[in-house]
């Protein structure tokens, strides 16, 4: 229920002439940040709410109470208690939303420090508010070094991150424009790459054009795909993917069973591929998604060099020992060494001291990066999941990684981050999507997958 707190500096006296201030937008919002002063807080004896801030079409409200407890010690405590309300006046059962943000008392003094503790919580009718019972001593808040009263008010300020909420009346297609995809069981890592699919423009207008006619809905992928992103572009609820799903000739139980993402990608992209042979858009998949990249080996003392050309529709990028995108691209072309009991075998030269490594030679315009979080442990004997801090931006310049200089830059605007919360058994699945790259996201929901995948789309697209 606790989480770590923090302190940011103020940069100017704040105005009190006011007791909320919304932001005036749409209530179907996924953010938003609200304030709420206290008046007379040395009197406050009952809880207190602030007025309704309206976020995925729910009323969030700062609760504020006081808590006087006994310590250890057997001495009276008294705090402040600082909560977020989510729907708090709902009395039907079975809804829930996810939000995650802070809460933060502001400090009045120019050069003073707000206090910030940041929240997350699955809100429902059980649980309707989450935060800090003693969120501040009360001999710290009425501390007049601290600035955090003010003609005897406080000022509190929450930001709100929500996802869209279940159980509720929430009409996707009209606060959004976009509908999801209805989940099978185990379908997740299916759903996520259909909705990143989808919304690459180019690919979808490609398979809308597959000549389909008189193919047979239950075993043509294609046929099915075109169905799927039809009603994803025009359906007005979540669209149902169990003829895409037979399509594939998998029986139910198949889809209550996990699949690999990056095995299934490749294998929808060669179905397509192959289907769109002798078509108006022959040739659209590795136009779209494949690279190329050259393996090579290099001796030390001879002149004698090993060079394999390679395609690629993906790249997987190491986590563990890197903190960011471009480390994790640094590691990946490191050379390694071929010396000792290791030396490489040049034929006529014999055994070698050698370099090995790759370089890559062309970027594709939709790029898939696959972020190794996954990796076996030998001592455990068991797959482990890396959760470190990784980074990755908004927008990525990859020249430096390429063997020659590109007559188009290899710069990148990201599209989709699908992120995991779990372990290799199973756990929970979000997707961020920008369709329009305006950086913009919408969020989808899926359940139990097991990679971690990063997209980036180039401008060019």
């Amino acid at each position: 229920m606790i989480e770590a707190s923090s302190v940011d500096n103020a940069t100017a006296p704040l105005p009190i002439n006011h007791d909320f201030t919304p932001q005036d937008e749409d209530m179907a919002r996924s953010e938003a940040t609200f304030r709420f002063i206290v008046q007379n807080v040395s009197e406050l004896k009952e809880q207190v709410l602030s007025p309704a801030c309206y976020v995925r079409c729910l009323p969030w409200k700062i609760l504020v109470l006081v808590r006087n407890t006994t310590r250890n010690d057997h001495q009276p405590h008294k705090a402040l208690g600082v909560f977020l309300q989510c729907n708090g006046e709902c009395s039907s059962p079975g809804w829930s939303c996810y939000g995650l943000g802070e809460l933060k008392l502001l400090s009045y003094k120019p050069e003073g420090t707000h206090l910030c503790r940041k929240i997350h919580h699955m809100y429902h009718c059980k649980e309707d508010d989450w935060g800090f019972a003693h969120f501040i001593a009360w001999d710290d808040l009425m501390n007049p070094d601290n600035g955090f009263v003010k003609n005897d008010s406080i000022t509190l300020e929450a930001h709100v991150i929500a996802e869209a909420p279940h159980g509720v009346s929430w009409d996707s297609k009209k606060h959004t424009g976009y509908v999801g995809l209805k989940n099978q069981g185990a379908t997740c890592y299916m759903n996520s790459l259909l909705q990143t699919l989808f919304f690459t423009n180019v690919l979808r207008k490609a398979v809308y054009k597959i000549p389909t006619v008189g193919d047979d809905s239950s075993r043509s992928v294609a046929f099915a795909l075109q169905r799927v992103f039809y009603d994803l572009q025009f359906s007005e609820k979540p669209v149902a993917t169990k003829k895409l799903t037979k399509s594939f000739g998998w029986e139910t139980l198949d889809s209550f069973m996990q699949h690999d993402v990056q095995e299934f990608l490749r294998v929808l992209l060669d179905k397509l591929e192959n289907k769109m042979k002798g078509t108006l858009v022959e040739g659209t998949v590795p136009k779209l998604f494949e690279g190329k990249m050259t393996s090579f080996i290099k001796c030390k003392n001879v002149n004698c060099t090993s060079t394999r050309v390679e395609t690629f529709y993906d790249i997987q990028l190491s986590v563990k020992g890197n903190n960011n995108i471009y480390e994790s691209f640094k590691d990946y072309i490191s050379t390694e060494l071929l010396d000792g009991d290791n030396k490489y075998d040049a034929g006529e030269h014999g055994l070698q001291e050698a370099e090995k490594g790759v370089r890559f030679d062309v970027f594709p315009p939709v790029l898939h990066l696959h972020l190794l979080r996954f990796q076996y442990d030998p001592q455990r004997d068991a797959s482990v999941k890396f959760n470190d801090r990784f980074e990755f931006y908004e927008e990525i310049n990859l020249d430096p990684y390429l063997q020659e200089v590109p007559s188009t830059p290899s710069h990148y605007t990201l599209h989709a981050v699908l992120v995991h919360s779990g372990d290799n058994h199973g756990g929970h699945y979000v997707v961020f999507i920008n369709p329009k790259g305006d950086g913009k996201n919408y969020t989808i929901e899926i359940r139990f997958t097991r990679r971690f995948r990063i997209r980036h789309t180039a401008r060019s697209l």
